[in-house]
Formats: structure tokens, sequence, C-alpha cells
């Protein structure tokens, strides 16, 4: 079936498999839901598993011969030219402190480039949804990046700055000292408001494949870039900067090289 649905099907669909995912994270949201620790010492709830697992029943209902990459079950040993990128619950540690800005999201990759990404948030009742060509929608609207091309007239949004590695604490402490207005919104829901013209520069510390993949389509969509702290549109780069594209090398100036824009 790989390469018979068009864009905007495929878009319908993804869309439709983070709302039954974010479905099941708020049977669990707010309810005082067991945690246990990863080997890495972060945070896993039967939430994100029983997400994931209805997602991947979804997708393999749906599309038997796609890959699948999900966060909490890996990857599956398939050979495709598609590949679903998943993750649950992007911002466990709000979920656990019941705080609503944790997303589901769910991105598909043909042939190497992501070709489309939903951002669901369930307990916000949002939804962030970009495919190639066609445009990026927040709950039913057009979605766009700000218009600000001043850097001190720019809001900043993070994660966990004491996640930051050695090497970027300078670059990340110029980006802070340079900006008018900061705010630790993190995770998904950070690059989110950066694409909906909310914020203009979100800064992640420390990411993987499945918290970056359905962003690239969104920020591209919204006019705005996706990419790790070198400047490289990738979903594998340890690190990632969602900026509203006219800021873009300003702020890459401020956290790859001597602290001063380019």
């Amino acid at each position: 079936m790989a390469g018979v649905a068009s864009t905007r099907e495929l878009l319908d669909f993804a869309i439709k498999v983070a709302w039954q995912g974010g479905q099941t994270t708020l049977a669990y949201f707010q309810a005082n839901v067991h945690v246990d620790r990863k080997a890495d010492a972060t945070p896993v709830t039967e939430a994100d598993l029983g997400a994931e697992r209805l997602m991947r029943q979804l997708i393999a209902d749906r599309f038997p011969d796609h890959a699948v990459l999900g966060e909490e079950f890996g990857q599956e040993d398939r050979d495709s030219t598609h590949r679903w990128i998943l993750d649950p619950i992007d911002g466990t540690h709000s979920f656990v402190q019941g705080v609503p800005v944790f997303g589901v999201l769910v991105a598909l990759e043909i042939r190497g480039d992501m070709v489309l990404g939903v951002a669901h948030f369930p307990a916000l009742g949002e939804t962030v949804a970009a495919g190639t060509g066609e445009g990026c929608q927040w709950s039913g609207r057009r979605a766009r990046v700000s218009r600000v091309h001043d850097l001190q007239q720019a809001m900043l949004v993070y994660s966990d700055p004491g996640a930051t590695p050695a090497q970027g604490e300078k670059g990340l402490m110029a980006l802070r000292r340079a900006t008018r207005l900061q705010r630790a919104w993190g995770d998904c829901y950070g690059h989110c408001l950066v694409a909906t013209g909310r914020a203009d520069v979100m800064l992640d510390c420390v990411v993987s494949p499945w918290d970056c993949a359905a962003l690239v389509p969104i920020l591209r969509e919204a006019g705005g870039s996706f990419t790790d702290w070198t400047g490289r549109e990738t979903i594998s780069g340890g690190n990632a900067v969602s900026t509203n594209g006219v800021l873009r090398e300003a702020v890459l100036g401020l956290l790859t090289g001597d602290g001063t824009a380019q």
C-alpha cells in the first residue's frame, strides 16, 4: 500500500492516530498514574505504553507494510520506504505533574524525507499538523510563524536549561541575554508555539529522533526552521532549535559562534 495514499490522506490518518493516542493518555492524566523509570532514568507510565500500543496497531491495520519507530517500543525490523515515527507522550515530566502542555507526536518519513507531522495536545484540545505542500494547520486554521526580525524583540522558549551540555552553555546564555522575553515552556509545545507565531525561538538541549520528526514538517510548512544547533535540518542531531526563519542565522550565530549574533 506504500505510495498509494496521497499526502492529504496520510496526514488525515496521522491526525486520527494522534487523536486516538491522545484519548488514551487522557484516561491517566491527573489521575496519580504510577511512574516507572527507564534505563536512562527518564519517566514512563502506562499512558505512554498504552498510547503507543494503540497507535502502532492503527498503523499496522491500515499500512501493514510500513515500518514504525516509537520511543517506548523501538524500531520494527521491517524494510520499507515508509517509516512512522511516534512519541506517545512528549513531555512526560509535564504529564506526570498534571501540567497540560504534553503532546502526542506522529510523523511519516518517506525515503528519508519527513513528509508530514502532527503534534496533538489532548489536554489543551489543540492540534498542529503539516504535510509537504499542504501547509501547516493549527486546530483547523492556517499556522504561520511570527514576523519578528530583531532578536532583541524576540520571545525565547526552552526546555530544561539544566540539561545543557557544557559546550552549549555559553551560546544559550548569550541567547537568553539577547532576547526580550524568556519562558520555560518546553518539549514539543515550545516548538509549536514558534510554528503558530506565539514565540519566536525555541531551544531543546537534548532530543531524540522521535522528539523531532513531527516538528520538521510543521516548522517548515509554517515558514520557519527546525534544525540542530549547527543548522542541519535533522532528527538525529541530539539537540534542536526552532526559529521563525528570519532569526535563524542570528540564533545559530549565538549558539555556535563566539556569543555574538551573525
